[in-house]
């Protein structure tokens, strides 16, 4: 059901906060949102002033004619029509500056796409259901979310480029995309070459050639690859994905002190540097990993 979120003095305090984040040397923080019921509900998580980009996580089951799903892991359940309470706190994130986005893709799911007409066809769904069209049907009532992310790990390498280009002949949708880090991405890459993205959260970690060396302490690799992603990149700003925590990811994890001093102050002078992309909300409100950051400002 739909709470009533107040504008209180801790509110306005709040904005205060998000200013000062946002202006710290780590850039803006975008997060994924969805994935474990213990992280807290959607209205607190933007009120923490920590972050600039929510990605609801994940739309996925959707293309060739599949019957879309969402899965936010115990939230609330789309299936029964049981998260449209969640427009009230979509809107509560908006008016603090925060920019909601739906991922779809994931680890876990079935979508893929079969032809130019098929991502036509999510396209239309996307912006009926999540955007600025109309639908009877809108899982999160009558919010507007900000954009869609692109979260695409599996399944066809074919015609993501079709549904980013449907999705950006709309007006004020925001695209973003979390590619893994060898360059380029096997999926995403033929998409990411239209230039249509706003954002790249590339996910650095899970992927030894291209991540923070945790047992050697070295982040050779890493400075390499966001090197060569940064002087690819020609429109969109570039974040750096990491771990939250060290058991958010097979591999990947970068302690703050080395975030701190050796990869931020380099990885700031891209001029597309955009900040920085915690993987995932749970885990940073278990470690307070961007608290450890925001620290050293």
């Amino acid at each position: 059901m739909a709470r009533n979120l107040q504008l209180t003095p801790l509110v306005f305090s709040l904005l205060f906060l998000t200013t000062l984040i946002k202006t710290s040397h780590a850039g803006s923080i975008a997060t994924y949102w969805g994935l474990n019921v213990s992280e807290g509900n959607l209205s607190t998580t933007c009120g923490t002033g920590i972050y600039a980009y929510v990605n609801l996580a994940f739309l996925n089951v959707f293309g060739n004619g599949q019957a879309p799903e969402i899965n936010l892991n115990g939230h609330c359940n789309p299936a029964s029509n049981g998260c449209t309470f969640l427009s009230e706190d979509i809107k509560f994130c908006q008016k603090f500056g925060v920019k909601v986005m739906l991922s779809i893709g994931g680890g876990v799911g079935k979508y893929f796409l079969v032809s130019p007409n098929d991502a036509e066809n999510v396209a239309t769904y996307l912006w009926n259901n999540f955007l600025g069209g109309n639908s009877s049907s809108r899982p999160f009532g009558d919010a507007i979310l900000d954009g869609i992310n692109f979260d695409i790990l599996h399944g066809s390498t074919q015609y993501w480029q079709d549904l980013a280009k449907n999705l950006k002949n709309h007006s004020n949708v925001y695209l973003s995309a979390s590619p893994q880090c060898p360059f380029p991405d096997n999926i995403l890459g033929t998409a990411l070459n239209t230039n249509l993205f706003d954002y790249l959260w590339v996910q650095f970690y899970n992927n030894p050639q291209c991540q923070y060396d945790f047992s050697n302490s070295n982040t050779t690799n890493l400075i390499s690859s966001w090197k060569q992603w940064s002087s690819s990149l020609k429109v969109g700003k570039l974040f750096l994905g990491i771990p939250a925590a060290p058991q958010a990811a097979v591999s990947g994890y970068v302690p703050s002190q080395v975030l701190n001093a050796e990869i931020l102050p380099l990885f700031r002078k891209s001029p597309n540097y955009g900040g920085v992309m915690l993987w995932n909300r749970y885990y940073d409100e278990l470690t307070r990993f961007f608290a450890t950051i925001l620290e050293s400002v």
